[in-house]
């Protein structure tokens, strides 16, 4: 039976009896099976050796048949395309590989034209990119029929469409190569564009298989933003190395496609080409960077620096036009591609916000510089209006909102960006700059306070404290401070958000009641009724401050200002008690009251009770001998300006030593755990840690640490 039917086979190889042959074929096959166990009988040997030879030459037969197609012979020769129908057949029942080589040599074949063509100086141009696919897809549409003759299980219209995207990002890559200088943006995206919506064509069409929908709709979402087990990149790699496989040599080669024979095997046709452009779309993200920067210049230029009626949020309009323009340019960047391009575009956004900032902490009003401020006592000084303080607390609401906002953006960013890039995206430097404008700003705000009340502290050390006759109502420039206060705080509380409001008035406080104190120092000669009205003033002054939070309309954070300003101004009530003490015990009373003073202070306390400096020196020489306890003349918050070595150390004036100091050190966990509400890190990194610490420790205008702020 076997001997009969490998003569049968012979017979119908000769005469290319296909549709028989295959048949036959199978027959052969399952006869010689019989005979596994005899292959060493000289005449089996024999058999499968003839049958092997028939194999070949059917093969032969085959390839031959199948190198007329496409040449035309198939419209003159009726049969022809049911005779390379039935070959396909025969090309089922041989080896698998046998299968491979026939569509590799068919579809190289078909692709000849197409590299001939597009690789002449004509079609071999990035602008011409478009006319490739539509070629590939003129040829699937006019071939439908004809190539009906290959079974649907050999997917050929597929395996053909990835060996065009292979050939086609070989060329396009040389292209992009050996351009002589940088492509037109323009050009660059418009081939991209093209190239990306046939990807998408292709992952369409052949994706019919269940496992290829699922690999589409993995990218979809990714493309949603949404996180998913397997994303893009992911997909991508695994796809890359069969790609990398199918570019090596020939046996590597057979192996790669075995993987992609069929589309079920998940060959990933998005990214196939269009992953060519990566490296040369350095162009497009310069233009993206010079684009928003126009864009930038111009909406802080055309920025009143006030909010329109209505507003709820009380944000300068530029931040948000500004976030606009960021989040339109991320949609067009991510349409296009989501790897290393993506992540630079990200850079570009981080320059753009620090850009901002910096704006931002320009429009703070400075202080005063040059040889005239020097001159009238007004260097480093801030005059702030009431409309200065309203645009300094607009530029807190605005920073605040970009620190919040370029987090969100990071968020989105690190979505969207491929898997591998989406760790390295981070806002946090941006945020950080933001958070140093907000800590500026209300600096900036207590300064110009500040100045607002020089007039009043020099019309205090004015008034005839010595010669005063009888105790009135407060003086008048206790009326003074109450003004300025009133006329300011009320817009603050309404403007600024409870934390920074809380912020500010930690600031005040720090400020104001240690400048109280220190300025008595500056009076003259102060008499027991002159005593007696500057403490009725003093309590006047206590109360004002401590309804400054009711002024605002802001109560929620207030106990501990409330108590920070009783501490501080009670230093001056007691102060005053020690001037109202008579001569003889006045060191006890100094002692009892003011335990942290120092003898410099005490020997000022005489100079304001008006002794002459001979009844002064018995009084000083007993306070020393007993005074063992008393602190020596120390150096200005030294505490505090060690713990961060970027301040420089600048001892106090020796006259006073700073009554602030140990209020300071008391509240410095009350200071940090509010400036830490200024943003991520305010109160730990360098400058920003740096002024939550000293910044409360100012003792008065001319401090040590006054002109670091006025930098």
């Amino acid at each position: 039976m076997a001997v009969s039917a490998v003569e049968q086979l012979q017979v119908m190889a000769s005469k290319r009896q296909y549709k028989e042959a295959a048949a036959q074929l199978e027959a052969v096959n399952q006869l010689c099976s019989h005979f596994e166990a005899y292959r060493d009988v000289p005449k089996i040997t024999e058999l499968r050796e003839k049958f092997k030879n028939i194999k070949q030459i059917l093969k032969s037969h085959v390839f031959s048949d199948f190198s007329s197609l496409g040449t035309g012979k198939e419209t003159e020769e009726t049969n022809l395309l049911q005779q390379l129908s039935d070959a396909c057949l025969v090309v089922d029942a041989l080896e698998p590989s046998v299968r491979e080589d026939l569509v590799k040599n068919f579809c190289s074949r078909e692709l000849t034209s197409y590299r001939q063509i597009f690789e002449g100086a004509e079609l071999a141009k990035l602008d011409k990119a478009e006319r490739r696919y539509a070629w590939i897809k003129r040829r699937l549409r006019t071939n439908e029929e004809i190539w009906k003759i290959f079974p649907p299980s050999w997917h050929v219209a597929y395996l053909l469409c990835i060996q065009f995207c292979k050939m086609t990002r070989t060329q396009l890559v040389e292209i992009l190569d050996n351009l002589k200088e940088k492509p037109d943006v323009g050009t660059l995206l418009l081939a991209l564009q093209r190239t990306l919506e046939f990807e998408e064509e292709l992952a369409e069409k052949f994706g019919g298989d269940t496992r290829r929908k699922d690999i589409g709709s993995d990218i979809e979402e990714v493309d949603k933003g949404e996180n998913n087990s397997q994303t893009v990149s992911d997909i991508r790699k695994k796809y890359e190395k069969k790609l990398a496989a199918n570019q090596g040599s020939g046996t590597e080669e057979k192996d790669g496609n075995k993987d992609l024979s069929v589309p079920g095997a998940g060959f990933n046709f998005r990214g196939i080409i269009s992953s060519c452009f990566e490296p040369h779309l350095t162009v497009y993200v310069e233009l993206e960077e010079k684009t928003l920067m126009e864009n930038l210049e111009k909406l802080v230029q055309e920025e009143t620096w006030d909010i329109e009626d209505g507003s709820q949020t009380n944000v300068l309009s530029s931040s948000v036009q500004v976030f606009l323009i960021i989040r339109r340019s991320l949609k067009r960047c991510s349409a296009l591609t989501k790897n290393q391009t993506l992540f630079n575009l990200f850079k570009v956004f981080q320059r753009i916000l620090k850009a901002y900032a910096t704006k931002l902490f320009a429009r703070l009003p400075k202080g005063g510089t040059g040889i005239v401020a020097a001159a009238t006592g007004m260097d480093g000084q801030i005059k702030t209006s009431d409309r200065d303080e309203r645009v300094i607390c607009y530029i807190v609401n605005t920073a605040e909102y970009c620190h919040k906002t370029s987090g969100e953006l990071a968020e989105n960013v690190s979505k969207i960006i491929d898997s591998q890039l989406s760790d390295a995206v981070d806002m946090s430097e941006v945020q950080d700059e933001f958070s140093a404008v907000i800590t500026k700003a209300l600096i900036t705000l207590v300064h110009g306070l500040e100045t607002k009340f020089d007039a009043e502290m020099a019309a205090m050390t004015r008034v005839p404290w010595g010669t005063l006759e009888s105790v009135g109502d407060q003086s008048e420039y206790v009326n003074g401070i109450n003004l300025i206060l009133t006329s300011s705080i009320p817009a603050l509380g309404s403007l600024l958000s409870p934390i920074y409001f809380q912020f500010f008035l930690d600031k005040l406080a720090s400020s104001l009641g240690p400048r109280f104190y220190l300025n008595i120092f500056k009076c003259k000669q102060i008499s027991e009724t002159g005593a007696q009205q500057m403490l009725l003033d003093t309590q006047a002054v206590k109360t004002i401050l401590l309804e400054i939070p009711s002024l605002g309309r802001q109560t929620s954070g207030a106990a501990s200002y409330s108590k920070f300003v009783s501490r501080e101004m009670s230093k001056a009530e007691a102060l005053l008690k020690v001037i109202l003490s008579p001569v003889d015990s006045v060191a006890n009373t100094y002692r009892a009251l003011l335990p942290e003073g120092t003898p410099l202070e005490f020997q000022r306390i005489l100079e304001l009770k008006g002794l002459k400096k001979a009844d002064q020196q018995s009084i000083l020489d007993d306070f020393n001998k007993r005074g063992s306890g008393i602190t020596q003349p120390s150096i200005t918050a030294t505490p505090v300006v060690q713990a961060t070595p970027t301040a420089p150390v600048a001892p106090a004036a020796p006259t006073v030593a700073n009554p602030a100091s140990v209020g300071v050190i008391a509240s410095r966990e009350d200071v940090l755990t509010r400036a830490a509400a200024l943003g991520r890190g305010a109160a730990t990194t360098g400058f920003k840690r740096f002024l939550a610490l000293t910044e409360a420790a100012k003792d008065r205008k001319d401090g040590p640490f006054r002109k670091l702020f006025n930098a």
